[in-house]
């Protein structure tokens, strides 16, 4: 099972992740946990720069050129060979969120985006996807305390940087993504508290473990 986790910054999917993976654990089932950008070497050499707070001058399709790099090079090192081997994979995100961002955030045709997301990925499509509603200025709050309290507001913090009109589009665009979608996408309320949010990720994705 691929299952990826979507959202606003903040919106909390490496919490949920992390729990999302303990009950698996319970009931027999091994996953694998990685992230976009920054699942394998890559990546990870890409996420500085795309995530620099001082890279204020990026251009937007240079920025989606490194994400797509990213997302082909991890599909093929680490998802396809953990899926292969009969593990589940929890993905935060995945190409859903170059869509919302670089297509609905920045202005990038949109259409054009989702077929570039197939090449990319080589047609690899997560069998469900969570995404993690919340309304930015709430998740813009959680996620600027949590980088400030580990002193990534510069490392990680170029899109909490942005103005809260980007945030509010890109939010958007994720339900109209899943509005397209509705059998892969599972839209969670993801305000109160870790447990409560997560009984409802686990209820939406009781019907993807038979």
């Amino acid at each position: 099972m691929f299952v990826t986790f979507e959202g606003v910054e903040g919106s909390g999917k490496s919490t949920q992740i992390g729990l999302v993976r303990q009950w698996l654990a319970s009931l027999g089932r091994e996953a694998l946990v990685t992230r976009q950008p920054g699942g394998c070497a890559l990546g990870l050499e890409l996420r500085r720069i795309l995530l620099d707070a001082r890279n204020t001058h990026l251009d937007s399709t240079a920025e989606l050129f490194m994400y797509l790099a990213d997302r082909a090079q991890h599909v093929a090192e680490v998802i396809r060979p953990a899926l292969d081997a009969g593990r589940d994979v929890l993905c935060d995100r995945y190409h859903d969120s170059t869509v919302a961002y670089q297509g609905f955030g920045r202005g990038l045709d949109v259409e054009r985006l989702v077929a570039l997301g197939r090449m990319a990925t080589g047609g690899l499509a997560p069998h469900a996807t969570i995404l993690l509603d919340l309304p930015p200025e709430t998740g813009l709050t959680r996620a600027r305390g949590r980088n400030q309290a580990v002193g990534a507001s510069q490392s990680e913090g170029r899109f909490e940087a942005l103005e809260l009109d980007f945030h509010q589009r890109v939010r958007e665009g994720f339900l109209e993504l899943a509005r397209r979608e509705p059998g892969r996408f599972a839209v969670v309320h993801a305000a109160g508290s870790p447990e409560d949010v997560f009984a409802r990720v686990r209820a939406a994705l009781e019907a993807h473990l038979s």
